[in-house]
């Protein structure tokens, strides 16, 4: 199976690294100034406070795609998913498999639009990665897994192609007949995750000490109540887990998106809090609506101070 995937950040770099480790069939599709780096600095992925283990990349711009691939994997962040598009277009043909891993749920609709729903798959990832200072890809957490899946939930025979080329390539990987579901429940907790840490600023820990976790308990319910009215009805176990995440004392778990604020860096505040702001029922205040204009004022601000591709 040839595999485009298609950005090679902290995500995109970690399991397209891994794949390629593992012997697979790899290409990135980067920006010209992602390949120059990588034809610098080598690439390699790596756990925390482990060797590296240094990758031969084919790393290639637009231009370059010579002929459409069988599996194309979306890793790009959502505010850049037209522009990824456009860019990976000649990689996309009649047989090709799009699997995006990107948050929230409105690139399906947008990928379903230009290339045709038949040819989408469902698709979400737990990693906790980031890129060092040579742009190599760092696993932080203990483990990272990728799920995918039809998203009628039928089994098909190009989701068990690909979980065998993701077989034994050094993260769990795993076909699903429930994709939609566990889509929405990664929804759930990352918008209340986000929501809260960047409303609050400060890890899940903090917000505890404060006393705040009575607003992180009515945050998940409002988005389990989005959930809950496109007919997405959260697991309980699952439900519990994500509360537990959400409410643990000294915890030090802070959402990339409040990363991202501290550092002044654009963020997916539109992809993540937006759209699942978007899709509730009843339109009245809420804590979801304050914490959605709490990142667009962010978002404004840097907008008015002339921030690096802050409207972009």
């Amino acid at each position: 199976m040839r595999v485009l995937v298609v950005g090679a950040g902290a995500v995109g770099g970690y399991f397209g690294g891994r794949l390629l480790q593992a012997g697979r069939d790899v290409t990135f599709l980067v920006r010209p100034g992602r390949a120059e780096q990588i034809r610098k600095n080598g690439f390699a992925v790596r756990v925390a406070d482990q060797r590296p283990a240094e990758l031969a990349v084919r790393a290639i711009v637009s231009e370059q795609i010579e002929a459409p691939y069988d599996l194309v994997l979306v890793s790009c962040k959502a505010y850049d998913l037209e522009s990824a598009m456009d860019g990976f277009a000649p990689a996309v043909g009649p047989q090709t498999t799009i699997l995006p891993l990107l948050n929230g749920l409105r690139h399906l609709d947008l990928l379903s639009e230009r290339f045709g729903a038949s040819q989408v798959l469902g698709g979400q990832c737990l990693i906790s990665a980031t890129l060092d200072e040579r742009g190599h890809a760092v696993l932080l957490g203990p483990a990272a897994t990728l799920t995918f899946g039809e998203l009628n939930g039928a089994s098909s025979k190009r989701t068990d192609a690909i979980a065998t080329t993701m077989q034994d390539a050094g993260f769990a990987a795993q076909a699903s007949n429930t994709i939609l579901l566990e889509m929405w429940e990664k929804w759930v907790l990352l918008a209340t995750f986000a929501g809260m840490t960047c409303l609050m600023r400060g890890a899940v820990g903090d917000i505890v000490a404060a006393g705040a976790t009575g607003l992180t308990e009515a945050l998940l319910e409002e988005c389990r109540q989005i959930a809950a009215s496109q007919d997405q009805m959260i697991r309980p176990d699952v439900l519990q887990r994500i509360r537990g995440l959400l409410t643990g004392a000294g915890s030090k778990a802070t959402a990339s998106m409040l990363r991202d604020v501290e550092r002044g860096t654009r963020i997916e505040a539109d992809h993540v809090l937006g759209d699942l702001l978007h899709r509730q029922s009843v339109s009245s205040p809420s804590l979801l609506g304050i914490a959605y204009l709490h990142l667009k004022t962010y978002e404004a601000r840097r907008v008015r101070e002339g921030s690096p591709s802050a409207g972009a």
